[in-house]
């Protein structure tokens, strides 16, 4: 029986044998074949027949040969040498962090007293064993076909969000002075923010450096837009719906009863738009992203570099996962651990925590891989990495830790700061406006990166809600969010 690629490369060979004895036959056909489209269901079963190509459909999932290592099983030498060298410049610099792993371990349990220097070991180690989730979810991708290597590296790439998520919200209700619920919900726009902006304009601009400008595809842009908008929208309905209704006939105990309630409406929605988005991209619609990322591919900077780089094998692969995964868990509870620490003994604000630090560590490996993609020249595997990570954390990642927390028997909703929710709406227009003629330059790309860090200085000196209520202060919930809402209405309208 012979393998898939070989197959692929007779039907190819009997496709080009056809088109040269019907030259003179008008072209039908003007999109690149790939081995997902020639088959049944895009040519039909005639002019299958025809061209040579299997009338029976070839479907998605298929190995693809730039995958192969060329070994099997796992050879420790060849497995840190490879992990090492990691794929690109970034994520070798990053590489030099792993000294800080064992270093963090070693001062928690040796010298647990150290708040200040575990925080700051425990969050520079995460970023190499981020590094090493997206590597090995990198090497896992280029042995599946474009589009599943795209979900499945994004999907492993938010491992670290979501291992933060959950050990965020089993802290939940304990008095240690943290409003976890708080850095959650911070953390989740957080996150959008900084793959949208921060990372986002990285792309641009490091897209830019090396040349004037950069196009991607018009089918990544719009769907992207279009999704973060109903992302933004849903993520919007339990804060409109709270802040319009304070002050109102409802007491505070009824209205938080029934903002959290419909919170968890909209989780459960939100996760469902996200698996038909998983579906359209990867099964229905599968044929126009495998020739968007072909073409990406064919204009790699680096592709002859790539082509003649040691590759990890399978089992290599899932190893990796399996040790980084590990360690991200052990970081993750001892980061957490010391978030006490900063807000009550250094006066960091909840929301900077959530909104700002949080954030940065978690998305670590798809900001690099974006980076270094877009200094490729591969633009459309860097937006889709981009907005994949973005529309993830908003459609199924934010959602899924209120759906945990509601079986956890936690208040955890998605009733957000009325700053935030403004943020975030103000900052898909801007990403939206950016992507409109599906090209890119520095200038754009910086705007965004100053916009970003706009946003943080502001977090920083966000207060607390929970102290403004303890101190007996009015907290101008209402009148600051309604001027707050007149003013995004002048400038969208």
């Amino acid at each position: 029986m012979s393998s898939p690629v070989a197959t692929t490369g007779a039907g190819e060979k009997r496709l080009s044998q056809s088109s040269s004895r019907s030259r003179t036959q008008p072209q039908t056909h003007q999109l690149p074949l790939h081995q997902g489209d020639v088959n049944e269901s895009t040519l039909g079963p005639d002019a299958a027949a025809r061209a040579g190509v299997d009338p029976k459909p070839a479907g998605p999932i298929a190995v693809r040969a730039e995958g192969e290592s060329g070994r099997s099983g796992i050879h420790p030498a060849s497995f840190l040498k490879i992990t090492l060298r990691s794929s690109s410049w970034a994520s070798r610099a990053v590489n030099i962090l792993w000294p800080a792993v064992p270093a963090a371990l070693a001062v928690r349990y040796a010298r647990p007293e150290w708040d200040l220097p575990i925080f700051i070991l425990a969050y520079i180690a995460m970023v190499p064993c981020a590094n090493l989730i997206g590597f090995a979810a990198q090497g896992l991708a280029q042995k599946l076909p474009h589009v599943w290597g795209v979900l499945a590296e994004t999907t492993l790439g938010s491992l670290v969000e979501i291992i933060l998520f959950m050990v965020l919200i089993t802290r939940v209700n304990e008095k240690d002075g943290v409003d976890y619920i708080q850095v959650i919900r911070a953390a989740i726009l957080g996150s959008v923010l900084a793959t949208m902006l921060l990372c986002l304009g990285l792309c641009f601009i490091a897209g830019g450096i090396r040349r004037d400008e950069t196009s991607f595809s018009e089918t990544v842009s719009e769907a992207g837009s279009g999704l973060l908008l109903t992302a933004g929208f849903g993520l919007a309905i339990p804060t409109v719906f709270q802040r319009s209704l304070m002050g109102g006939v409802l007491s505070d105990e009824e209205l938080l009863t029934k903002t959290i309630q419909i919170s968890r409406s909209t989780a459960v929605l939100l996760i469902i738009a996200y698996l038909i988005y998983v579906f359209f991209q990867a099964r229905t619609h599968h044929g126009i992203y495998d020739v968007i990322f072909e073409e990406d591919s064919k204009r790699d900077a680096d592709k002859n570099k790539d082509a003649h780089r040691h590759r990890l094998t399978l089992t290599e692969c899932i190893l990796a996962l399996a040790v980084s995964i590990a360690l991200v868990a052990v970081l993750a509870t001892i980061l957490v651990d010391k978030i006490h620490y900063l807000v009550e003994e250094r006066n960091v604000s909840d929301a900077f925590v959530g909104l700002i630090l949080v954030p940065l560590v978690e998305k670590a490996a798809e900001h690099l891989t974006a980076v270094d993609e877009a200094w490729d020249n591969q633009m459309n595997f860097a937006l889709s990495h981009v907005l994949g990570a973005t529309l993830q954390t908003a459609l199924f990642n934010g959602p899924l830790v209120v759906i945990v927390g509601w079986g956890l028997d936690k208040n955890m909703g998605l009733n957000f700061e009325t700053f935030d929710m403004v943020v975030l709406i103000l900052a898909i227009l801007t990403v939206g406006n950016f992507l409109r003629d599906q090209k890119s330059n520095y200038l754009e790309g910086s705007l965004l990166v100053i916009v970003y860090v706009a946003i943080a200085v502001a977090a920083a000196y966000y207060p607390k809600p929970v102290s403004a209520h303890e101190a007996g202060a009015e907290v101008p919930t209402t009148s600051t969010g309604g001027g707050v809402e007149e003013a995004v209405h002048r400038l969208m309208f």
